[in-house]
């Protein structure tokens, strides 16, 4: 017969609340009797019943992730860090796939929100207005995306846009294109400005192709495109849209790195595994999965709103409102050389550069903003 709350008790002679306070709130217990009480449980095979402890506390221990595209290589070392640190912390995560749909990722967080005590956010194509309205909803973190007044934890593509394209330039470069991103991506936009702005500043030809399906085929369709556009150089949105691109320019005849370089964001682990290898910009996919369940968990709106045994935020919660950003890196590999001496994209030997080279440090924050406040 299944060890109860009551043998535990007895156990590690400690009344019946203490053991339910040691699972469902562990810090309002002293770390001696919880140890006790944990070791007494761990002998016994003892296990919480998550449905009781979720009608007592209010709350239910589960975190809803909402992903952008499931399918997409960016994603999986996210969700494993997530799921990895809600573990640790006695959580469970739900994952939902929204393929790319602001309306499916509406819906998704409405399904959600009496199932979770919070949602992660990631890459959501929906409106900022709309995610303000959600968040009154249930406590939100964001993900790869910066929403005024909300918790979020972003990427610095920025800066990796930046170094991308001075490396280009200090290749020589100056015509350079950008295949952009999803309409409605936070992200696109910001490597768009960034791009745009160390391109003209290194006196080069800027030229931007899209929105875009942010897929291999998304890559491969812009080929032509870019042949026409005389671009030596090409920064796309993600690695799977640069490796598509490298496959479209190999049809039409064109050479990576000789005829065009090509630059990825993401470092994926297929970066590594095509030919050439893909020099590209590293997103600290895993530490930014992690920091957002730290964040989330930590913000008092979670307990808050387990311990009135209520759902949804009202205005008396205590919510933080931080922006962590990550750094990102520039790792140079085969897919970038010395632009054509007549600076076209037509057939002419270049200098590969080998690599790989990384030039800074990824996952460290490189900014942070905002703090616990009142809302």
């Amino acid at each position: 017969m299944p060890a109860t709350i009551r043998d535990v008790a007895r156990a590690s002679g400690v009344h019946i609340s203490t053991v339910s306070r040691t699972f469902s709130a562990p810090h309002l217990v002293n770390p001696e009797t919880r140890g006790r009480v944990l070791a007494c449980a761990e002998e016994l095979g003892y296990r919480p019943n998550r449905a009781a402890r979720a009608l007592i506390t209010g709350r239910t221990h589960n975190i809803g992730l909402i992903i952008a595209d499931i399918a997409n290589p960016f994603f999986p070392p996210l969700i494993k860090a997530a799921e990895s640190q809600a573990r640790q912390r006695d959580y469970h995560v739900f994952v939902a796939d929204t393929n790319e749909d602001p309306i499916a990722e509406e819906e998704l967080v409405h399904a959600l929100a009496k199932q979770v005590d919070g949602v992660l956010l990631c890459s959501p194509r929906m409106s900022n207005s709309m995610i303000e309205q959600l968040s009154r909803e249930v406590p939100l973190v964001v993900i790869n995306r910066q929403v005024a007044g909300l918790p979020c934890v972003t990427m610095d593509v920025g800066q990796g846009a930046r170094s991308a394209v001075e490396h280009l330039l200090g290749l020589g470069h100056r015509r350079i294109a950008l295949l952009s991103g999803p309409r409605g991506s936070w992200t696109s936009r910001e490597i768009r400005r960034a791009a745009g702005v160390a391109a003209r500043a290194g006196g080069a030809e800027f030229t931007v192709l899209g929105p875009n399906q942010p897929t291999e085929t998304g890559g491969a369709a812009l080929a032509e495109q870019v042949r026409r556009s005389e671009a030596t150089a090409v920064l796309a949105y993600n690695d799977l849209m640069a490796i598509g691109l490298i496959e479209g320019l190999d049809t039409l005849g064109l050479r990576v790195p000789q005829d065009v370089s090509v630059v990825g964001i993401d470092d994926i682990a297929l970066s590594r595994l095509t030919r050439p290898k893909l020099t590209t910009v590293a997103t600290p996919n895993a530490a930014a999965g992690r920091t957002a369940v730290d964040m989330l968990l930590q913000h008092d709106t979670v307990a808050a709103r387990g311990s009135r045994g209520g759902r949804g935020v009202t205005s008396d919660d205590r919510r933080t409102t931080a922006q962590v950003m990550l750094q990102t890196e520039l790792v140079i590999r085969d897919s970038t050389a010395a632009a054509p001496a007549d600076g076209r994209n037509r057939p002419d030997a270049g200098l590969v550069v080998p690599g790989p080279h990384r030039l800074a440090g990824p996952g460290r924050p490189t900014a942070a903003t905002g703090g616990v406040v009142a809302s």
